[in-house]
């Protein structure tokens, strides 16, 4: 599996395509708080004819480092990531706490992307207490309690086991920062600034950023489509892959269409 050390930090990454395929501008995937790279679906993982990079932030799934306490600080390092590896401008989709980082790059550095597809995810992400506190105390509870508000009712026990065991591997103290830094995060007021082509995927079901916050990210963000997915939860990129992944391609289809005519 491919690694790049960025400020001093080892980053696992997924890379599949190549630059010579390219219809139109890279993917990079950035996954949520506590998450990794194996919460993206295949079909998103390995777009035909795309160029499509899924990443570990630090401290997380296989990539060294240490976790950050602010969106910004995630922002940065998926920045020089991305400048790295050469593929700017890109398109960036983030599940949650990663559609927050997007959001923060559009908005610091928006020549460097190509588009946003902000999944399960919102410009304020508030963070219920008895999470914060009870990743610190009790992690193993809140391991389950997570798994039941992370996911809609039809959710199958497989799909449930495999968030926890993924969730557990990961340090509490990373898993903290992920969700202060979330908690923190509020960019409302900035949403009217942006311009990039924008796609807002959310579960009919979500119970953790209910569907108000895609709404609001639609509303706001100029041209921005809105998916909603019946009876989809919070890890509705893996609850109902196939949807967010039909979704996500159709969206690009077009946005390589127009890079092509650029």
């Amino acid at each position: 599996m491919p690694g790049i050390v960025v400020g001093g930090e080892k980053l696992h990454y997924q890379l599949h395509g190549a630059a010579a395929q390219r219809g139109g501008p890279a993917l990079v995937l950035v996954h949520g708080a506590g998450g990794n790279l194996m919460h993206w679906p295949t079909a998103l993982r390995r777009a035909p004819g795309r160029l499509v990079c899924a990443l570990d932030l630090p401290g997380h799934g296989r990539s060294g480092g240490r976790g950050r306490t602010a969106i910004a600080a995630y922002a940065e390092v998926v920045r020089e990531f991305g400048r790295a590896l050469g593929l700017t401008p890109y398109v960036i989709c983030g599940h949650s706490m990663g559609g927050a980082i997007g959001l923060e790059l559009a908005l610091r550095y928006p020549a460097e992307l190509a588009g946003l597809v902000l999944v399960s995810s919102g410009a304020r992400l508030r963070v219920a207490p008895q999470l914060l506190q009870g990743i610190l105390t009790d992690f193993d509870a809140t391991v389950e309690l997570l798994a039941t508000w992370a996911h809609g009712e039809h959710v199958n026990a497989n799909t449930l086991q495999v968030y926890r065991r993924r969730l557990r591997e990961v340090d509490p103290l990373i898993a903290h920062g992920d969700f202060l830094a979330c908690d923190a995060f509020d960019r409302r007021a900035d949403l009217a600034s942006l311009a990039l082509p924008t796609l807002v995927i959310c579960g009919e079901a979500d119970q953790m950023t209910p569907v108000k916050y895609s709404r609001y990210l639609a509303e706001h963000i100029r041209g921005a489509e809105l998916v909603i997915v019946p009876g989809g939860g919070h890890m509705v990129l893996v609850e109902q892959s196939a949807v967010v992944a039909a979704a996500g391609e159709q969206f690009l289809r077009k946005l390589s269409c127009k890079w092509a005519g650029s």
